[in-house]
């Protein structure tokens, strides 16, 4: 199985490559959304706000990226997977690549983003940290919620409408997490939401594993 997440991991990575322009969108809607937001703002000085914006723009980006994970592949293609591949495979492979690339735009999203509204992030490891746990965290609900929506004639409005109840608690976490990062807080607090976050990234995980063999045969 392990060899089948590898594949699938190399073979997102190579169709994210020769689609080059879905790439180039996201960049582009990591610029224009910082940019709006440099353009309103100049500097936010309130640390609260800064946060709250910044995990929106991950959202919002995580939406639109990760929206295309099943919706966007043809029936044929599915076929092909559910004849060779195993099932676990294939969300675990998904799940993966998706947090990978989710990680690697919010850092990018980071470094933009604090350049023009200014960076506030006392304690940088653990923020880095929150942004990594958080991304794999997102990458999980909306990668399952993906396989759902495209077993429902690919109805992309149904990520909004099933993904928001559910990231909700993991956001609540998030926001609380990297605000303490911000402030520089003593590790020691932050241990207990450090746990919540890793527990919520090993659950969600966990019932995509169990439950999409039984969506698979749909």
């Amino acid at each position: 199985m392990f060899n089948q997440i590898r594949l699938i991991i190399f073979k997102e990575w190579k169709l994210e490559w020769r689609n080059r322009a879905a790439m180039a969108g996201l960049m582009v809607f990591i610029l224009s959304g910082v940019y709006i937001s440099y353009l309103s703002f100049k500097k936010i000085v309130d640390v609260s706000a800064w946060n709250a914006l910044f995990w929106l723009l991950i959202l919002f980006m995580a939406v639109n990226a990760l929206a295309k994970s099943f919706m966007a592949e043809s029936r044929g293609l599915q076929l092909f997977y559910y004849s060779f591949l195993n099932p676990y495979a294939v969300i675990l492979g998904k799940i993966i690549y998706n947090g990978l690339m989710l990680f690697l735009f919010g850092i990018i999203t980071f470094f933009i983003y604090g350049i023009l509204l200014g960076n506030p992030v006392q304690d940088m490891g653990m923020f880095i940290l929150t942004v990594l746990l958080g991304c794999f965290g997102i990458s999980s609900v909306l990668t399952m919620i993906s396989a759902i929506a495209s077993r429902a004639g690919h109805q992309s409005s149904l990520m909004a409408i099933l993904g928001f109840p559910v990231l909700l608690p993991l956001l609540i976490v998030l926001i609380h997490l990297s605000k303490n990062a911000i402030d520089g807080i003593d590790f020691s607090v932050n241990l207990k939401y450090l746990t919540m976050l890793t527990a919520l990234n090993l659950l969600v995980p966990s019932l995509a594993y169990i439950l999409f063999p039984y969506l698979w045969r749909e």
